[in-house]
Parts: structure tokens; C-alpha cells; sequence
């Protein structure tokens, strides 16, 4: 199996970047030559990600989320995995070349410097610990996507007011499209966060008897969670629309990369097993 987890290690990255571009053709030409066969590489991609993420916690006996680059591969996953379903579900794929990118790029560095662990601490192989990550992972991915679509609807809007009619103009669905994918994105970045939340709270007293709720990245996280909540029930009680809201979710994603950063980087925190 060893030899197929490294044969996979190769062949996505590959297969990310055949589906980025088959994306970004479209949306510099507007035409395919093949219907919906960027959907086919995107599917395959996820297919082949989805043998391989399996085929590690068989053989490694662990999730893989043991260091950076084994969360990479699963971001890069939970990326393109998220903008599949959204596609499938609105129909709209004028916008994928600008997500899948993210994919492309945690893909390459996940499998230019990814580790096989055989030995890794008796806690990295708890299935709670694993669907804890992997849920959260999926909701911050959610994030990226509602943040990629709030770049875009700024970067419309500020064609739309200089009367530019251009490339961005033509190729793109209009602002109200782009911030109901912002709106939605965030509320599934949202959902997926919670029961990220919900599960280490029940998992964290078994693995961490002295644990502390106010560890540097239990609070940083929950102020991500607070933030975004805070927007979707104003854009759904408020009547918060387009850049205002638009503006708060992009403030709300600065805030959770930072924290995110911060705490891993600078902070000690039991969370350091990663």
C-alpha cells in the first residue's frame, strides 16, 4: 500500500492542476471543448484524494493529521471537496479557477515535503481527535470559500462603479450571486465549525484530565466562531447586504488566520502535538 500512497502523493498535485486549469480556460475563453469535463477532474481529483487520505490511516494507522503537511492534503481536500458540492448544488461554476488554486497550492507544498509516520503520540490516533480536525478543517475551508467570493464581489463592484466592462465583468456571476455564495459558504463554514467545537469539547476531558478551557487556541477559536455567528445573524436579522456584509466576513477571515497563525506559531498551547 505504501507504494500506492506514494504514487498518489505524485498524481494529485497533478490532478488539481489539470482540473484548475481546465477551470481558468473557461473562464478566460468562455467555451469548452468538452462539456462539464473540468467537473470530471475536479470529481476524479477528489476521488483519488479521498483512496489516498484512506489508504495513510490505514497503513500509518492514524488519521493524517499528524504535522502541517498531512492537514495540507486535508485542506486542500475539504477546499475543492466544499466548491464540488456548491457547484453541484447552485450550478454556477464561473468561480473555480479562483478556488481550486488553493487546493493546487496546499497540494504541492503538502506532497513536495509531506512525512510517512509510523510512530507518532498515542493521542494522534484517537478517531475523535480525527473527525475533530477534519470538521474543523472543513470549516474553515468554508471560510477560504466565502472569502475568495467577497474578494470577487469587491472586485466587481469596483468595475461596475468605473464603468469597466471588461474580462471580470463578463465572466463572473453578478454581485448578488457572489454574495449569496459569501453568505452561504460562511454559514456551512459555520455549521462544520460547530461540530468541530462540539466534538472537543466532549473529547477533550477523556484525552487532557488537566485541561484548560481558557488555552490560547480554545479561545482564539471560539472568537472565530463568535465573529462569523455574529454576521450571519445580522445579514439574517439585520438586514445586513452587499458590501457591509461583505466587508465583516472579510474582517471576520483576516481575524481567523491570524489567530490561527499566532497560535501556532507564538503561543504555547496543548494543541502543540500537531
Amino acid at each position: 500500500m505504501l507504494s500506492a500512497i506514494n504514487t498518489l502523493n505524485f498524481l494529485l498535485p497533478v490532478l488539481y492542476i489539470m482540473a484548475f486549469s481546465a477551470y481558468l480556460f473557461v473562464f478566460l475563453k468562455k467555451k469548452e471543448l468538452f462539456p462539464n469535463i473540468k467537473r470530471v477532474f475536479l470529481f476524479l481529483a477528489l476521488c483519488f484524494h479521498i483512496f489516498y487520505l484512506l489508504s495513510r490511516t490505514i497503513e500509518f494507522n492514524h488519521p493524517p493529521i499528524t504535522n502541517k503537511f498531512e492537514i495540507f492534503t486535508v485542506l486542500a481536500f475539504a477546499i475543492g471537496f466544499s466548491y464540488f458540492l456548491l457547484e453541484l448544488l447552485t450550478d454556477i461554476r464561473g468561480t473555480g479557477a479562483f478556488i481550486l488554486a488553493f487546493s493546487v497550492i496546499f497540494q504541492i507544498i503538502s506532497s513536495a515535503f509531506i512525512q510517512n509516520n509510523y510512530v507518532v503520540p498515542e493521542v494522534l490516533r484517537d478517531r475523535s481527535l480525527g473527525l475533530h480536525v477534519f470538521s474543523a478543517l472543513l470549516g474553515y475551508s468554508g471560510f477560504i470559500l466565502s472569502a475568495v467570493y467577497g474578494v470577487l464581489f469587491l472586485l466587481l463592484y469596483k468595475n461596475i462603479k468605473k464603468n469597466n466592462y471588461g474580462l471580470i465583468f463578463e465572466r463572473l456571476p453578478n454581485l448578488e450571486i457572489l454574495e449569496k455564495m459569501c453568505f452561504v459558504s460562511a454559514v456551512i463554514g459555520f455549521f462544520l465549525l460547530t461540530i468541530a467545537i462540539v466534538i472537543g469539547i466532549i473529547w477533550l476531558p477523556q484525552a487532557f484530565p488537566d485541561y484548560s478551557y481558557f488555552d490560547p487556541k480554545l479561545i482564539s477559536t471560539f472568537l472565530v466562531w463568535l465573529i462569523y455567528g455574529f454576521g450571519i445573524l445580522s445579514k439574517l436579522t439585520a438586514n445586513w447586504y452587499g458590501r457591509k456584509f461583505i466587508l465583516f466576513s472579510l474582517t471576520g477571515f483576516a481575524i481567523a488566520m491570524l489567530s490561527l497563525i499566532t497560535t501556532h506559531i507564538f503561543v504555547k498551547t496543548f494543541h502543540s502535538f500537531y
